[in-house]
């Protein structure tokens, strides 16, 4: 129906287009000819002034002795004819089917641009613009042919359990008998969830690259329009054009932005995502049966999905796409690395093991990083050396060595990281330090980075109390250094980070005797303007408070004792940074013994930091500096 549509529409044009050329093609003489009146003809014709003559319809064209063309129009019954014969004038006549065609395109011309005009736009408001009037309610589904850039599940490393579910469906797809003799039915969706990065929609390509099926592609906020049903409009017409491709997958990238729980929320529902929502949960199981359509979602917030959505018979299998662990790492680096050419000092195992937490976007971003610095200073390949740039690149910031500082702030920073240091160095629950700088990265000034020797799963109440020690030794070191009235705003990151882990420890982890195994989390959003959380009495808000100003305040009495014992190990640091800017976890032992940082057979402690891990993780988040004390304001200028 469109195609025919458009075949009017450029008929109608080309028509239109020839009516014109034939209008001023055939009136090109009359426009170069100059008029004249009958009477002012007739006496030129009787004076023998004219040379020539041509009867075209109503209209006489003559040309005159001095070479001059003229037109005059003839009025009715004259003998136009006779009096140029009776003269001997050369007479032509034209015909006159060709100025009859013009008449009629001329009069038809006004209908036809404005049946021209009404064919385009019908064709607008039916769907064929994607912008058009009534083009809202026709899906965004994008048919991926997958023809250039095709990716397969070789191309998928370190999530291999996902993975495995996944291939089923693809098995399913291409041999369903294998399934169906034993009563098995295809399954009507998968719901992929896990955090950024980890691959969910790498693992939907893939799918499409195996199964050999039409593939349809959609994100989640392309349902929701500012229209009330216009969402559910597109879910049906998505779902005709999935049928009529049977057996096919459908994949909806960001599911919640159309799929959260209805009901919820501040000033009742929104209508058009629930209308869009109860449309999409009756298309995947209603009255009507959707046979070999199949539907694969992501997701990174499964918490907000509708209960309704998530059952089976709708999304048969919830598959977990975690961040990889070691081994995951390490396969995921081969598949970034494939087209890199690698040093013979790279051993991606031990970039690994420096990376725990990394997502396989992250990891992705470490070898292209690493690319670049060695592209930058002219290698034919990448380095180790590039690597550990590259992650303290991704884990820091990039240097900014133009920033200008003061001897003074320098000197603050200095003792403020060695602090840091000194602290994490002492308490054996803490994560090994890695590295310590004094030079600016991102928003820092300064920071020391700590690291998890394996993937770390949980946390220890132990572990979480030296950790907060070593986040509040900065301040402390600030104040043991220049007294209480010269401490800086550079602990601020440190405050903000402990008062978060202190808060986990109370209101989640149930590591407070005092406030006992209750979650209040919806306490605290409730106490902080969210008036939907749960409401506690004022007393347990001040008991909550409490217990966790007594997390961090022993915490900041524990570093202050600590770096009073180690006073002198900890100004040998703060020397040692201010002398090198930046040192390694090796380095940062020597120094403190008194020893020079780099021994006669190890340039830089290169040797010893290869053989460990090289960042800190966070759980289940990505990787972050233990601290940072120099998040305090750039200095102006």
């Amino acid at each position: 129906m469109g195609n025919a549509r458009n075949i009017a529409f450029w008929v109608v044009l080309f028509l239109l287009i020839l009516a014109l050329f034939n209008l001023f093609s055939g009136g090109g003489g009359t426009l170069q000819s100059r008029e004249m009146s009958y009477s002012e003809f007739v006496s030129s014709v009787e004076e023998g002034s004219v040379s020539s003559a041509t009867i075209d319809g109503e209209e006489v064209r003559f040309r005159t002795d001095e070479g001059q063309d003229y037109v005059t129009v003839i009025p009715r019954d004259a003998g136009v004819t006779n009096l140029l014969i009776e003269n001997d004038v050369p007479l032509r006549a034209e015909q006159q089917e060709q100025s009859g065609f013009q008449a009629f395109l001329l009069s038809l011309l006004p209908f036809l641009l404005l049946i021209g005009v009404w064919i385009y736009f019908m064709n607008r408001m039916q769907g064929g613009g994607k912008g058009g009037a009534m083009g809202f309610g026709k899906s965004k589904a994008k048919l991926l042919t997958e023809k250039h850039g095709r990716v397969t599940f070789d191309e998928v490393a370190g999530i291999d359990e996902a993975k495995e579910e996944l291939e089923e469906i693809v098995e399913f797809l291409r041999n369903p008998q294998k399934f169906s003799r034993l009563g098995g039915k295809i399954p009507k969706g998968a719901l992929l969830v896990g955090p950024p990065g980890t691959g969910k929609t790498l693992l939907a390509r893939a799918i499409a690259g195996e199964a050999g099926v039409p593939f349809f592609t959609i994100s989640g906020s392309d349902f929701v329009e500012m229209f009330v049903g216009v969402g559910a409009s597109r879910v049906r017409d998505m779902f005709e054009q999935a049928k009529k491709n049977a057996p096919c997958i459908v994949f909806i990238d960001e599911i919640d932005a159309v799929g959260r729980a209805r009901g919820q929320g501040y000033g009742g529902g929104n209508d058009e995502r629930e209308q869009t929502l109860n449309q999409l949960l009756v298309e995947m199981d209603g009255f009507e049966a959707n046979e070999g359509v199949i539907i694969v979602a992501a997701t990174n917030r499964r918490d907000v999905l509708d209960p309704a959505l998530l059952r089976p018979g709708r999304f048969d299998r919830q598959v977990t796409v975690p961040n990889p662990d070691i081994k995951g790492r390490e396969k995921i680096l081969g598949v970034h690395a494939r087209k890199t050419p690698l040093g013979p000092n790279v051993d991606l195992r031990i970039i690994a093991r420096g990376t725990p937490g990394f997502s396989g976007a992250d990891l992705a971003n470490l070898v292209n990083e690493a690319a670049l610095m060695a592209a930058r200073v002219g290698r034919r390949f990448v380095t180790m050396e590039d690597f550990e740039n590259a992650k303290d690149k991704v884990m820091m910031g990039s240097e900014r060595r133009s920033m200008v500082l003061t001897d003074d702030q320098k000197e603050k920073t200095a003792y403020h990281e060695a602090g840091h240091a000194v602290v994490g160095l002492s308490l054996p629950q803490c994560d090994p330090v890695y590295k310590a700088t004094i030079i600016p990265r991102g928003g820092a000034l300064g920071m020391v980075v700590s690291l998890p020797e394996i993937d770390r799963l949980n946390w220890h109440k132990e572990e979480c109390e030296q950790k907060l020690a070593m986040t509040m030794a900065g301040k402390a070191a600030e104040i043991i250094k220049y007294g209480d009235n010269m401490v800086s705003n550079g602990p601020a990151g440190d405050i903000q980070q402990a008062s978060a882990l202190a808060r986990a420890m109370v209101l989640q982890w149930g590591m407070s005797d005092k406030v006992g195994n209750i979650d209040y989390r919806e306490a605290a959003e409730s106490y902080s303007g969210n008036t939907a959380g749960l409401s506690v009495s004022a007393h347990t808000k001040e008991m909550i408070e409490d217990e966790v100003r007594r997390f961090i305040s022993e915490a900041y009495d524990r570093a202050f004792q600590i770096l009073t014992e180690r006073k002198e190990e900890w100004e040998r640091l703060a020397q040692g940074l201010l002398e090198y800017e930046t040192l390694t976890g090796e380095e940062i032992k020597r120094v403190m013994r008194g020893e020079p940082p780099t021994s006669g057979d190890d340039e830089g402690g290169a040797g010893e930091v290869e053989n460990k891990p090289s960042f800190t993780a966070i759980p289940k988040t990505k990787p972050k500096p233990k601290s940072d004390g120099g998040l305090e304001p750039e200095p102006s200028t």
